[in-house]
């Protein structure tokens, strides 16, 4: 049996909120993964429960999915959801099972529903034909890389320590081709490479985006260059990951053109000026995915899986339960609530509410849980002022210009 921390589990209250719809369904096709890739935090990390799944998605659960998805949307009377199809790695059995899913869900939800798909891929599987099949049935693709040359990607090789880079580069000039298809990058950030050099050589693959992620960490195992520290709004303190990032959003900023879109600082850059965010990675929106395992599990996102073992269980699924049935579960309901679930220090920190305490799951301490500012908290403190400052500073610039 899975202990749960205190917070949010033992405290919250989940019925005290007016919860918001899914409307991302992330869904396991395959659990099993060909990489080996060190910093993997599911197939390296903490909570092995994996092992214990079907490897592969069974049709019937797949068809059982749908029609809770699709229970759903009419229930909210949702006019738009996206489904994303996750692994492992889900090519692993090339792309037949990816448009099986997309199929059964299609049929399912009113026709009135627009369904946008999306399968993550690391590409070593996205062959010619597996990409032609895709993008014939509307399925946009994106890559997991960290970077766009093979230095960058060394830590990403298969289980007898090959590279995944050659077949990952091969699968994004595929997907340049095709832009209609091509979803954009995933890049887990590393401070020691050299942040103008990783930027470039992305953009060097042509994506329509990119989405530059911290890596997985928390108050009891901090990321790599940081020292550990009790949890707490540390002044002063190394910045390695803001300043990796500032350096990568000056870049971006100074271009004169828009030459990819990068989320996170397009939310910072929205929260800064008053919109209100769309990405759990900082602002306080409410989170609105959940996950679908291989078993037909009902779960939190596999971010949480870094921070002890079972963190992203409901104990739900989706033969016995509807997705309004997980809306009440304490850890979903804890990233519904905005600033009800921060910590006092971030209720305090001028940039709280646009950094909104950063990724939930780098809260994390053990035994009093995810009501802490994130183990990132300097480092997000950094970026955000540094976005600031360049958004002032641009807007005096226009007026002098303008006057």
């Amino acid at each position: 049996m899975t202990t749960h921390p205190q917070w949010p589990h033992a405290v919250l209250d989940p019925t005290a909120h007016r919860p918001t719809p899914f409307r991302q369904f992330v869904l396991k096709v395959h659990g099993r993964c060909n990489l080996d890739c060190s910093y993997c935090y599911v197939y390296r990390g903490r909570d092995d429960g994996w092992r214990e799944r079907p490897a592969r998605t069974p049709e019937p659960t797949m068809r059982r999915t749908a029609a809770r998805i699709a229970e759903h949307v009419r229930e909210h009377g949702l006019d738009r959801i996206r489904v994303e199809l996750h692994g492992g790695e889900p090519l692993l059995t090339g792309p037949e099972p990816v448009l099986a899913y997309v199929r059964a869900v299609r049929e399912a939800v009113p026709a009135d529903c627009r369904v946008t798909t999306t399968v993550q891929t690391n590409g070593t599987r996205l062959t010619a034909a597996a990409l032609d099949r895709l993008a014939g049935a509307g399925v946009r693709v994106g890559l997991s890389l960290d970077g766009g040359r093979a230095a960058h990607n060394a830590r990403r090789v298969d289980h007898a320590g090959r590279p995944a880079w050659p077949a990952a580069r091969a699968a994004a000039r595929r997907l340049a081709a095709r832009p209609e298809t091509y979803a954009g990058i995933l890049c887990t950030i590393d401070p020691a490479t050299d942040p103008h050099d990783v930027y470039r050589s992305l953009l060097d693959l042509d994506p329509p985006g990119v989405d530059f992620l911290l890596p997985h960490a928390n108050w009891a195992h901090p990321p790599p260059g940081l020292p550990s520290r009790r949890p707490g709004r540390h002044r002063p303190a190394p910045t390695p990951y803001g300043d990796w990032l500032a350096a990568v959003f000056d870049a971006w900023w100074d271009a004169g053109r828009l030459c990819t879109r990068v989320r996170l600082f397009q939310e910072i850059a929205a929260l800064l000026l008053g919109a209100p965010s769309s990405a759990e990675a900082v602002g306080l929106s409410p989170m609105a995915a959940v996950v679908v395992e291989t078993d037909g599990g009902i779960e939190q996102v596999d971010s949480l899986r870094s921070a002890y073992a079972g963190a992203a269980e409901t104990g739900l699924d989706i033969f016995r339960h509807s997705f309004d049935r997980a809306l009440r579960h304490p850890g979903i309901a804890a990233r519904q609530v905005g600033e009800r679930a921060l910590a006092p220090e971030c209720l305090d920190c001028p940039v709280g509410r646009v950094c909104g305490g950063g990724n939930y799951v780098h809260r994390y301490a053990p035994g009093t849980g995810f009501r802490h500012p994130s183990v990132y908290c300097a480092d997000l403190e950094r970026l955000v002022r540094h976005i600031a400052g360049r958004l002032d500073r641009t807007a005096r610039e226009t007026t002098q210009d303008g006057t």
